[in-house]
């Protein structure tokens, strides 16, 4: 993650805030209910940036058929928490 937190430190402050501000402000959820493809929603719940209750618990109930996988105890940035599991639930998915 610190190389996420590099990049994030040479953005403007005014890049940041917008950047926050549409990400908490833009309602997806009609979007999300033209989703007709297998999709698979994982989520750490102990994520702090995107918190699961507001984001990937309500994804997953949206997208009909969703397989849904919540890593217990995991924060945000999986993909170098839970490396190997994740590849593995990916690999399983698409297998």
């Amino acid at each position: 993650l610190s190389t996420d937190l590099t990049i994030a430190m040479q953005a403007t402050l005014k890049s940041t805030l917008g950047c926050a501000e549409a990400f908490s402000a833009t309602d997806l959820r009609q979007d999300i209910l033209a989703i007709n493809v297998p999709t698979l929603v994982i989520h750490g719940d102990e994520d702090q940036t995107v918190p699961i209750k507001a984001t990937g618990e309500q994804a997953a109930s949206l997208i009909p058929g969703a397989t849904y996988i919540v890593y217990e105890g995991e924060p945000h940035g999986l993909f170098i928490t839970s490396k190997d599991q994740l590849n593995a639930d990916l690999i399983s998915f698409i297998g």
